[in-house]
């Protein structure tokens, strides 16, 4: 026998005896380190059990339009900028949570280079407040009306709300509309080819951010955006003592422009 072999013959003989001798020890080891494979793999487990919110838009009333208030600041037209998003919200994860909050953004239409095209046109602009829309969203087919729900707001003409505690594997549909403050100049969205991008930003139960960027949100006139609701762009302007605003207040800030 050579020597390697026979001082790990040895050292086995010496493990084995020493284990015989003092099996207390050998089970309280045995014991803690099942414990701790146990709670690491608990972590592991918990980190890898999380919802993930796919964020999408879906066609109809996904717009944004810019239009004037018929006042002026400093010489400027004051105008307001308004979107509403049609989104599904899927939850692809592995673990269920509720839609806590849903913030938008979008790139400022600003000449550079200034500290406000630094943080509004290069950086985002972020609409953190929805707005509750007057009326609902909706739209013709042929002889009847479809109505589209709102993601947290209730629905005027639709007994069923939303749910937004979202299981694995569900999803669910709604609006989410947003007025902007009163601003003037360029401090409205950035367009190309009649489009806007807009970055939707989803908070879940935990606390946990989740994000999508719509290239292609239509940018339309006032006109346009009230055929799917008739009181679109009003909300502020009304509840601030204004009165609604007329059709033809997008003209100044038609997406072709």
């Amino acid at each position: 026998m050579s020597d390697g072999l026979r001082l790990l013959t040895d050292a086995l003989v010496a493990s084995g005896q020493w284990a015989n001798d003092n099996q207390g020890i050998v089970s309280l080891c045995i014991f803690l380190v099942t414990i701790i494979l146990g709670w690491s793999s608990g972590i592991f487990g918990a980190l890898r059990r999380r919802p993930v919110f796919k964020i999408r838009a879906i066609d109809g009333p996904t717009l944004c339009c810019t239009y004037s208030v018929g006042r002026e600041h400093a010489g400027y037209p004051v105008h307001r900028t308004a979107v509403s998003l049609y989104l599904h919200i899927a939850n692809t994860g592995s673990a269920p949570s509720s839609i806590d909050d849903v913030w938008i953004g979008y790139h400022w239409a600003l000449i550079p280079f200034s500290a406000e095209w630094l943080r509004y046109s290069l950086g985002w602009c972020w609409l953190k407040y929805a707005t509750p829309a007057l009326v609902d969203f909706q739209s013709s087919l042929g002889e009847n009306t479809q109505v589209y729900p709102f993601l947290f707001q209730r629905n005027h003409l639709l007994q069923t709300e939303a749910n937004t505690y979202l299981q694995p594997g569900s999803s669910v549909n709604g609006i989410m509309y947003f007025e902007s403050a009163q601003n003037w100049g360029g401090n409205f969205p950035r367009r190309h080819n009649d489009t806007v991008q807009i970055k939707v930003c989803i908070t879940d139960a935990y606390g946990r951010k989740h994000r999508a960027l719509l290239k292609n949100v239509r940018a339309v006139s006032l006109e346009q955006a009230r055929r799917f609701n008739p009181q679109f762009g009003n909300t502020h302007e009304v509840h601030n003592g204004y009165g609604p605003i007329p059709n033809d207040a997008s003209e100044l800030f038609h997406p072709t422009a």
